[in-house]
C-alpha cells in the first residue's frame, strides 16, 4: 500500500501541536492559491471566447461533460478512499486500490485544467448570480484545497486526520462545482 494514501497513525510532532502548525501552514499556502486565482478571474477581462473546445460544440458543453468527467472520478476517489480507510470491504486495500485512488485522482485533476482555464480565461469569476458566485468560489477553493492536500500528504508531521478531511472537502467541493454548472446546465438546455 502507499504510503501517501494510507491512513496515517498520528506521529509524536502531532501530540506537540507542531504537527496542527505544518497543517495551518500548508492551509494557508492553500488559502493564498484560492485567492489569488479569485483575484486573477475577478481582474482579468474575460476574453468571451475559447481557445479550444476540445471537439465540443462550445465552450459550455466542453466544461459542463468536462466537469461530469471529474464528478464521476470524484466518485471513485471517494469510494477508493473508504476502501483504504477500512470503511468499505472487510479485507485491507490492496495495491489496485491505491492505484485506483492515485490514477483517478491525477486524471480528475488534469480533466479539470481545461475547465478552469475557460472559467477564468474566458468567463473571468462571476459575481453576476448568486449561482455564479457560489460557483466562481468553490472553483478557486477546489485548487486551495488540492494543494493543501498534496502538500499535507508529503509531510510526516500533519495530523492524522488532515488528509481525509481534506478529501472529504475535495469530492463535496467538486459535486457541488458540479451542481452549479453541469447540471444547472444541464437542466436549462
Amino acid at each position: 500500500m502507499s504510503a501517501s494514501v494510507q491512513p496515517a497513525d498520528p506521529a509524536p510532532a502531532d501530540v506537540g501541536g507542531r504537527g496542527a502548525g505544518v497543517f495551518v501552514g500548508f492551509v494557508l499556502i492553500g488559502a493564498a492559491v484560492s485567492v489569488a486565482l479569485g483575484v486573477y478571474g475577478k481582474v482579468h477581462t474575460p476574453t468571451e471566447r475559447a481557445l479550444t473546445t476540445l471537439g465540443f460544440s462550445t465552450l459550455i458543453d466542453m466544461k459542463a461533460w468536462l466537469a461530469t468527467v471529474v464528478a464521476v472520478l470524484a466518485l471513485v476517489q471517494l469510494f477508493s478512499a473508504l476502501r483504504i480507510y477500512g470503511r468499505i470491504g472487510r479485507q485491507p486495500a490492496g495495491r489496485g486500490i491505491t492505484v485506483t485512488h492515485r490514477v483517478s485522482g491525477v486524471l480528475a485533476l488534469l480533466v479539470s485544467l481545461p475547465v478552469a482555464f475557460a472559467c477564468l480565461w474566458s468567463l473571468g469569476f462571476g459575481a453576476y448570480d448568486s449561482r455564479a458566485l457560489v460557483h466562481s468560489i468553490l472553483g478557486c477553493a477546489f485548487y486551495g484545497i488540492f494543494v493543501t492536500k498534496m502538500l499535507s500528504l508529503k509531510s510526516s508531521r500533519v495530523p492524522g486526520w488532515a488528509i481525509p478531511l481534506l478529501g472529504g472537502l475535495l469530492f463535496v467541493t467538486i459535486i457541488s462545482l458540479w451542481l452549479t454548472s453541469s447540471l444547472w446546465y444541464f437542466t436549462q438546455t
